[in-house]
């Protein structure tokens, strides 16, 4: 059974991938962009394992990663309401 912490962990993941994919294939990203984000998440998937407890900084560094990716996507934040 998986937690509440490995639940967010696969929801930032879902969401950085998706979100990775719409500002590329909206044009929002370019190559370049995207290929910055892309190695955002290399080094905190291989970076943070070499960084003591480094394991459980992943999600928040990818939560982090997601909320960027948003405003630079839709220029600004999304509304909710």
């Amino acid at each position: 059974m998986v937690g509440s912490a490995g639940l967010a962990a696969w929801i930032a993941q879902i969401a950085f991938w998706a979100l990775l994919l719409i500002g590329v294939g909206f044009g929002e990203l370019g190559r370049k962009g995207g290929a910055f984000f892309a190695a955002l998440w290399l080094l905190g998937s291989f970076g943070l394992q070499f960084v003591p407890s480094g394991g459980m900084l992943l999600t928040p560094y990818l939560a982090i990663v997601d909320i960027i990716l948003v405003f630079v996507i839709f220029k600004g934040d999304v509304r909710l309401n």
